[in-house]
């Protein structure tokens, strides 16, 4: 029997916060019908805490600081992994790279509204457990050989 590495796609997004408590959400050109936290896959070898700074500010040209990670979630049907953090808005002006993104703004983001924007199932429990996290998950960065811890988040 032959064995074979299994490949499992690994995805970054953040729930952003401006100084008034607005979160940034966007619409992408394939899934228009709801709003979503920015994001995008990791390329391989990259730290996640970098990987999530460089989709947001390459989808959104806002500069972003993560705070924590409030959950990791796996898509089964995509072989999908996506780690979600709570970051803080640092500086930049919205401008959407219009290849991905349809429409990006910040909005007041409540329990109450979430419906309004989120309407996908999977997409709403990921944004309210941004919402109401107030632990985050420990995530930290290693090289091996010899071992050095390069970043993390605690």
């Amino acid at each position: 029997m032959m064995h074979t590495t299994p490949r499992h796609i690994i995805a970054v997004s953040a729930y952003v916060t401006n100084e008034n408590g607005e979160a940034l959400l966007v619409k992408t050109h394939w899934r228009s019908d709801t709003w979503e936290a920015p994001g995008g896959q990791v390329e391989e070898g990259k730290p996640l805490d970098k990987a999530v700074c460089r989709e947001i500010l390459e989808e959104t040209r806002i500069v972003i600081s993560p705070i924590g990670i409030t959950g990791v979630y796996y898509n089964a049907t995509k072989h999908l992994l996506s780690v979600v953090f709570k970051a803080k808005f640092v500086s930049g002006e919205i401008k959407i790279q219009p290849e991905e993104i349809k429409e990006a703004k910040f909005i007041k983001l409540t329990e109450e509204n979430i419906d309004h924007y989120k309407t996908r199932p999977l997409m709403k429990s990921r944004t309210l457990d941004s919402i109401k996290a107030i632990n985050f998950i420990p995530y930290e960065t290693w090289e091996v050989n010899p071992y050095n811890l390069i970043g993390g988040l605690i």
